[in-house]
């Protein structure tokens, strides 16, 4: 990468100043560009005769996380039998955990998540939040502070995951805390008994409230957990296109080809958007004391957007018992997806841009431009196949034209 990466002209990037980034690569489009960025903002992208000047992509957009969970396996892990050998293994390791889930500690967990994916060139993020009991959970005003604090950096959206067998007892008091604070709402449903009952009280509040649906749906191998077409018939009835997003639906994986088609025909009519997520499912599907895993328990991708619906990829857990590893980089959830998953990653870069970034009705990770914000990562790769390739690539972040300054935390004090 030793092309000229960088040209300045004048002392850039000081604001009123301009600077040339030569022959960069921007995923997507053929031949190499020169991006010109002059008062915080992209004043030229033109072809360019330069080359290896390295990557440019937008910002990145992860539209299914989990704050409140975040960076707890550092104690939990001490704990003896701290053992995970399925989903419901790491739920109950965190339901013995939350006593420590007190303000202070959330706001510093949390911190230090937003602070990672900040550094990662992260824009917008949508986290979940889990709501197990009628009151509201200490976590939520303290992501709702969090949110305020970041909003010029990240635009964070709250989602609530309410616990799908308190639907029918609090849902109404919970969609209305949601509704005051701007949040989506949301809830956790696997087999619950009378699922179809507690999925129309979700629909039904979401319209009284004019608020967005996330679903966690159907997280199992299990061939009977068919949640996923029961939302998608109720968003065809409620009329709420392009406002429901379901995260793994793992039980896709299980079905038939002929009735796989049928479900995603279906969930694309509708408008129901859909979020895989690899760290985790890969982590706990499947997952057995000394088996090797057979089923690797992502939703079928590829299948789903040749049938037209919006796919997206997140990180979803890190850090925690569902998934211990991780640090908020969209791009290396790509990395994974790529070989796991089979995507050709300049045809699912969308997945953790531009898409995401829709769904969190983000005004921070927009696209490239001419005349938008120079806010975008640089990467010391040729081409996003070397990017992929290469996951030591150097990565600098740019707001408002300006690189982000290095980090001076101590990874020993995180």
């Amino acid at each position: 990468m030793s092309d000229g990466i960088t040209t300045a002209l004048g002392n850039a990037p000081d604001q009123g100043q301009a600077m040339r980034l030569s022959g960069v690569a921007l995923p997507g489009n053929p031949g190499r560009y020169d991006l010109v960025v002059a008062n915080g903002k992209i004043a030229d992208l033109v072809p360019s005769n330069a080359t290896n000047g390295g990557v440019v992509t937008p910002l990145f957009a992860d539209v299914h996380v989990h704050l409140d969970k975040t960076h707890t396996i550092s104690r939990i892990g001490t704990r003896a039998n701290a053992r995970v050998e399925c989903l419901f293994d790491a739920i109950a390791l965190m339901e013995d955990d939350r006593p420590n889930w007190t303000a202070t500690d959330i706001r510093a967990r949390a911190s230090r998540a937003l602070e990672a994916a900040y550094r990662q060139g992260v824009g917008a993020m949508r986290t979940h939040i889990d709501w197990i009991a009628p009151e509201v959970p200490e976590a939520w005003p303290v992501l709702v502070s969090l949110r305020e604090e970041w909003k010029s950096r990240i635009d964070l959206q709250l989602s609530a995951l309410v616990h799908g067998d308190l639907v029918q007892v609090a849902a109404a008091e919970i969609a209305l805390r949601v509704k005051q604070d701007g949040g989506v709402f949301g809830a956790f449903f696997y087999r619950n008994a009378d699922l179809e009952a507690k999925v129309e009280v979700m629909f039904a509040l979401a319209r009284e409230h004019d608020l967005d649906l996330d679903f966690h749906v159907d997280e199992g191998l299990d061939a009977e957990a068919n949640a996923l077409s029961l939302i998608i018939d109720a968003t065809i009835r409620h009329r709420l296109a392009g406002r429901v997003l379901c995260g793994h639906a793992c039980s896709l994986t299980l079905r038939p080809a002929a009735e796989l088609e049928r479900i995603l025909l279906a969930a694309a009519e509708a408008g129901v958007a859909l979020v895989a997520l690899p760290t985790s499912n890969l982590y706990l599907q499947d997952r057995s004391n000394g088996v090797s895993p057979r089923l690797r328990g992502i939703a079928p991708l590829k299948e789903a957007r040749k049938a037209g619906m919006t796919v997206m990829l997140g990180s979803d857990n890190v850090g925690d018992a569902f998934y211990p590893y991780g640090d908020y980089d969209p791009l290396s959830i790509l990395r994974l997806a790529a070989p796991a998953c089979h995507l050709e990653p300049d045809e699912w870069l969308d997945s953790i841009t531009r898409l995401p970034a829709r769904w969190c009705a983000s005004s921070i990770a927009v696209p490239l431009e001419k005349g938008g914000p120079a806010d975008f990562v640089w990467h010391g790769a040729r081409d996003l196949g070397d990017l992929i390739s290469r996951p030591q690539a150097q990565r600098i972040v740019y707001r408002s034209g300006k690189p982000l300054p290095a980090s001076n935390q101590d990874w020993r004090n995180a």
